[in-house]
């Protein structure tokens, strides 16, 4: 849920990369916050641990246009990818404007992707959020490996929702910005169809 600070006429929303372990979530914000310009964004937030790259979030502002004399400030976290921190995942989805699910494209990943998409429905649910309802993009990532599942199965499979999709290789910056974009816009809109 965006946050309004009239101090400083801000609109404060959270994008959450949602997804399987090592899927490409991580990778997507730090490709963002590499990416912008060093006046647009904060510090970046990293916990690692052993067996998990990212433990809690990534953080970063993003001005992205204005709404009645407000601009638009993006938060962008990703949540760990392991079942074992669901208790970090649920808290992380707390407040959120939107979502990004990045699926690894590998076929041999297919289960871990549809087992995350499920514990993101289960999580949303638990906190009165409704997938249909809430601004979702699908990323399809790792498209550049040999075993990529073909997109129309990917599609399938993971975009039962219809929702906006893009395919991605995250370590390249293909296909990130465009996922990003898609959800703010979505965001944006949502607000301005709720102030008119």
């Amino acid at each position: 849920m965006s946050f309004f600070n009239h101090n400083a006429k801000e609109i404060h929303c959270k994008i959450v990369y949602y997804g399987p372990s090592l899927g490409g979530k991580t990778t997507n914000v730090q490709w963002v916050y590499n990416n912008t310009a060093q006046d647009q964004k904060s510090k970046l937030v990293t916990l690692n641990t052993e067996i998990e790259r990212t433990l809690f979030f990534d953080f970063l502002p993003l001005n992205l246009g204005e709404i009645r004399g407000y601009k638009t400030r993006f938060h962008l976290y990703s949540v760990p990818g392991q079942v074992v921190y669901d208790a970090s995942r649920k808290l992380i989805l707390k407040g959120l404007d939107g979502v990004i699910f990045v699926a690894d494209s590998q076929t041999e990943r297919m289960e871990e992707n549809l087992q995350a998409l499920k514990n993101l429905e289960t999580n949303l649910k638990a906190q009165d959020y409704d997938i249909k309802e809430i601004p979702l993009v699908i990323q399809y990532n790792k498209r550049d490996l040999p075993n990529a599942a073909p997109l129309n199965q990917l599609r399938s499979q993971l975009n039962r929702y219809h929702a906006p999709d893009f395919e991605a290789v995250a370590a390249e910056g293909r296909g990130v910005m465009e996922s990003l974009k898609s959800v703010s816009r979505s965001i944006i809109q949502m607000l301005k169809d709720g102030s008119s």
